[in-house]
């Protein structure tokens, strides 16, 4: 079933504050799938979603690969992430940019502890991928 990135039902916005382990899917430069765990936080009034990392990390590799290969005004890697429980799951998809700025990590660190009830361990190497969504789909 299809969402409105920027105005989701009230069951589907729920489903996405609630506390659950994603997956994220990144491009390899070979163009084979990277999937991994992790913590997403959705904003739909800004169309965005966002994931925290280590700026070591092979999934923010792989977004800096493909933002390099078209530059950010070309979008950045399409990327998804999603989550499910039980019956219940809910992907969202767009373009993935780095973000290294202290005021967008700040921000995505706070958002991520709202959301997991945690605030994770300070973390100088760390950065955000930041996801211009453009398609909503589930079933929450």
């Amino acid at each position: 079933m299809s969402h409105d990135v920027l105005n989701p039902t009230p069951e589907y916005l729920a489903f996405w504050r609630e506390r659950h382990v994603c997956t994220l899917t990144t491009p390899r430069p070979d163009g084979t799938p990277h999937v991994v765990p992790v913590g997403v936080t959705y904003d739909p009034e800004a169309g965005l979603a966002r994931v925290i990392s280590n700026r070591h990390s092979k999934k923010v590799r792989n977004v800096l690969a493909a933002q390099d290969a078209q530059g950010v005004q070309g979008g950045g890697a399409r990327v998804a992430v999603c989550q499910m429980a039980g019956r219940r799951w809910a992907t969202l998809e767009g373009r993935a940019v780095i973000r290294t700025d202290e005021a967008s990590v700040a921000d995505a660190v706070a958002r991520y502890a709202e959301r997991y009830g945690r605030t994770p361990s300070p973390n100088p190497d760390r950065v955000v991928m930041e996801i211009t969504l453009d398609r909503a789909m589930g079933r929450a």
